[in-house]
């Protein structure tokens, strides 16, 4: 699994790093790289089951610990590509159902800064994205809340909106649209939604996104803190007593934080540090998550972001 991020071994300038991904409004330079390894630690013990909010003794808390490799290279000022693979594990503290481990989902695409305004004291950018995942291994998605992901592949449109001052001060606005493909389970029914079917295919819903965060962004730091949606456009509640299952509605609200630097003398590394909380939510755990990584970068022309 740490085969160190796309051997990332070369000679790199020492300037600013910046954080690099699919909904911020940073842009890498020409032929830059980023690339990195971030630990996230997401654990739960009360979730909501429909509107009801509970706890669970069968399961007590649940804690998904997940190492992703992400890569993000400059194409052009304006064209960015990403990509990230993860490896997630997920273990009960109570009960007798197992945890389950492996590669997950990849996920590739790409933003494009279609419009770029500036001024001497503050600068608007526009941007669109379009990205999409589909499995690594043949996980099961059928063993929630310990299923690994849910097996669906998907593609997501999404366009931001970034303005920044001289002084550093930025506001970010985000929002995006998912596309799920069926998912194929090991059993010929399923009931769900008040309904049996007598089938192995599920339809998956869609889903949208809604985000705004606000920030610093000048002398080597870039930090911020956020606020984000999730709706779900379709699928039914957990049913009472039952286990989730893989085409629920899965709605929440999360407020979060985030801070990335450089290591002083080693600048060609960056520390990056995130915390997140689900608030309100759906048929979703009320989750506590923290996100630790590295990030190594390389600079093409001595320039790495714009």
């Amino acid at each position: 699994m740490k085969t160190l991020l796309l051997g990332a071994v070369f000679v790199v300038v020492c300037l600013p790093l910046h954080a690099q991904t699919i909904d911020d409004g940073i842009m890498m330079a020409k032929h830059s790289l980023q690339a990195g390894d971030v630990y996230t630690h997401d654990s739960w013990d009360h979730y909501w089951e429909g509107a009801l909010k509970r706890d669970n003794g069968n399961i007590g808390t649940v804690t998904t610990e997940t190492h992703t490799l992400t890569a993000m290279y400059g194409l052009s000022d304006r064209l960015t590509l990403i990509g990230s693979v993860p490896y997630v594990q997920t273990q009960p503290s109570m009960g007798v159902l197992q945890g389950q481990s492996g590669l997950q989902d990849i996920t590739i695409g790409g933003k494009y800064s279609f419009l770029e305004r500036s001024s001497p004291t503050r600068g608007l950018r526009a941007i669109a994205a379009v990205y999409g995942g589909f499995p690594l291994t043949d996980y099961t998605p059928d063993f929630a809340p310990l299923s690994i992901g849910t097996q669906s592949q998907r593609i997501s449109g999404r366009l931001t909106l970034n303005y920044q001052t001289q002084a550093g001060i930025y506001v970010n606005g985000t929002t995006a649209y998912t596309l799920r493909g069926d998912v194929t389970l090991d059993r010929p029914y399923y009931y769900t939604d008040g309904q049996l079917s007598l089938t192995d295919q599920v339809t998956m819903p869609n889903t949208a996104e809604y985000a705004v965060s606000f920030g610093y962004l000048k002398h080597d730091l870039n930090t911020n803190v956020s606020f984000l949606q999730q709706a779900t456009q379709g699928g039914g509640d957990i049913r009472r007593q039952d286990a989730p299952f893989v085409s629920n509605e899965v709605n929440f609200s999360k407020v979060g934080a985030m801070a990335m630097y450089p290591i002083p003398k080693i600048r060609m590394i960056s520390v990056y540090g995130s915390w997140g909380r689900i608030v309100d939510g759906r048929n979703v755990g009320q989750s506590t998550t923290f996100s630790l990584g590295l990030l190594y970068s390389y600079a093409a022309q001595g320039r790495l972001t714009r």
